[in-house]
């Protein structure tokens, strides 16, 4: 018997200093058996980043077309295309051609700096591609504030994002590598 997502529900309260924007987004998720909590967040993280009106969840770990996140205009041409973790650079190409935007969360400290190495010089004519490092110990206390039916309240200034809820709270800061 295969293993269901699991769903969250989550009221989002963004105040994002940087963009000006100001808003709240009643959000479900849906968390493959495979997903940890951890990458959950990071995408929770991701859309207050990024969020208006447009973007929206994708069907992420369940399909390999889709990213994590993405922003579509009224025709279905996407904008926005967010990666989290380390992507494959084949991947990433794809994506630059595909979207006006390419953006990578990666959290996994070492690791992702080794990746970076790895495959930023394959992707110096990509034009399109931002990538952004958060601590992992950030992205632990992150999980920490995941709940079935969560209300955060995302407070973003420049390089850091602070996101609290009943339960507590936790600064991400976000490092920009590209």
């Amino acid at each position: 018997m295969a293993l269901r997502a699991t769903i969250f529900k989550l009221e989002l309260h963004i105040a994002d200093m940087v963009r000006a924007y100001y808003d709240s987004h009643t959000l479900t998720l849906a968390r493959h058996p495979s997903e940890t909590d951890e990458r959950m967040m990071m995408r929770v993280l991701a859309f207050s980043l990024l969020a208006d009106e447009h973007m929206v969840f994708t069907r992420g770990l369940s399909t390999t077309e889709e990213p994590a996140l993405w922003r579509k205009d009224l025709t279905g041409s996407i904008l926005t295309w967010v990666e989290l973790g380390h992507p494959d650079e084949r991947r990433i190409l794809q994506a630059s051609g595909k979207s006006q935007e390419v953006v990578v969360f990666c959290y996994g400290g070492p690791a992702s700096q080794v990746w970076w190495q790895g495959v930023s010089k394959g992707l110096e004519r990509v034009r399109n591609l931002k990538v952004y490092a958060v601590q992992p110990a950030a992205a632990r206390e992150l999980a920490g504030l995941a709940q079935r039916n969560m209300a955060l309240h995302a407070s973003i200034e420049e390089g850091m994002a602070m996101l609290s809820s009943d339960t507590g709270s936790t600064v991400v800061e976000i490092e920009a590598w590209r």
